[in-house]
């Protein structure tokens, strides 16, 4: 089979290779791939700035159908439609293990970081990590069930009651996503973006985000004031990784207010303004990917259509196509996009 492999860390260095066809243990599933979803971490791992243990397949995004089943598994059978958590080891005895808190645990490894990925024709899968896909969720939805079921992770931990104003920042397949499942719990929600963000801006208002701002010919925080009485936000979502976007988000908070860390900086080490979150007594959660918890309320959220992931797939290439989706994403011409396998045979 064919895969898009990191050969070697720093940038570049991705290759598609032929690799021996993999199989299943038995606590193993070995799932066809039918999609696979570039994630912002991958496109880091290209350039080199997040490290994975190469030489490793990339992917962590995907779904499929399963294909073969080790010994032991007695609840999926081939040809069942799955996706699948990231999570292929785990210790099973630290206190993050015993809680299912299991994107906390050190000795964890994730599929297409640290053990072979989606970015080929097949992947095997720790059987306890695989999700069935209800019959109205397509392909190209399911393979956006991983990334969706980071934003629910980052929802979960801040409290949203109806009509609660929430500011999303950053407009890319996070942000979207997030804005989605927040508008899911009965927020009034605001997306924000800058006049290079003119498609994914656009797809807000597809998507029916209440307010869509171009924070660089409108005025964000006249509009959060505007419906907060000048109070302030109640709820903000951090999904670009800008400091710039980070301070503004501080700003906006009403005193007592919920921020969540969900984009990833540049750089570890970033200023911030901790004279605001004491003053204010604001919350401040960061957010780590996603757990076992997240995945079934994601694939419900497909399944009642309060979520539309597939709405934000711009575009399909094969994983030999690499080059030209990267470039797509740092032309900021798309928003989400796929890689099929390449065929068989």
């Amino acid at each position: 089979m064919q895969a898009l492999v990191k050969k070697q860390l720093g940038f570049g260095n991705l290759v598609v290779e032929d690799k021996p066809e993999p199989f299943p243990k038995e606590d193993q599933v070995k799932i066809k791939v039918t999609y696979a979803g570039i994630c912002g971490s991958d496109i880091h791992t290209y350039e080199g700035s997040y490290r994975v243990a190469a030489p490793v397949t990339l992917g962590h995004e995907f779904a499929g159908v399963v294909e073969e089943v080790g010994g032991n598994v007695t609840d999926l059978k081939p040809g069942d439609r799955v996706t699948s958590e990231t999570t292929f080891y785990i210790c099973g005895q630290c206190k993050y293990c015993l809680q299912k808190d299991y994107n906390l645990c050190k000795y964890r490894k994730g599929l297409g970081t640290q053990q072979d990925g989606g970015f080929a024709n097949y992947v095997i899968a720790r059987a306890a990590s695989i999700h069935k896909v209800p019959d109205n969720v397509d392909d190209q939805s399911a393979a956006m069930t991983e990334a969706l079921a980071c934003t629910h992770h980052a929802v979960a931990k801040t409290t949203i009651r109806q009509g609660d104003i929430v500011v999303v920042i950053g407009p890319g397949p996070i942000g979207l996503l997030t804005a989605q499942v927040a508008k899911s719990k009965g927020a009034e929600v605001i997306i924000t973006g800058l006049s290079a963000d003119k498609v994914r801006l656009e797809k807000a208002k597809g998507l029916g985000i209440d307010h869509v701002v171009n924070i660089q010919e409108e005025s964000l925080e006249g509009l959060v004031y505007g419906l907060t009485d000048g109070y302030g936000a109640d709820v903000v979502f951090e999904c670009s990784g800008a400091v710039p976007a980070a301070r503004q988000g501080l700003t906006l908070l009403r005193k007592k207010g919920q921020y969540a860390q969900v984009g990833l900086f540049a750089e570890a080490s970033v200023a911030f303004d901790m004279e605001q979150v004491i003053q204010k007594e604001l919350r401040i959660v960061g957010s780590r990917s996603q757990k076992p918890a997240d995945w079934e309320p994601s694939l419900s959220l497909m399944e009642s259509g309060a979520v539309d992931a597939a709405a934000l797939v711009t575009h399909i290439f094969d994983i030999t196509e690499w080059e030209k989706a990267y470039q797509s994403i740092k032309a900021g011409e798309a928003i989400k996009v796929l890689l099929r396998p390449m065929k068989e045979g």
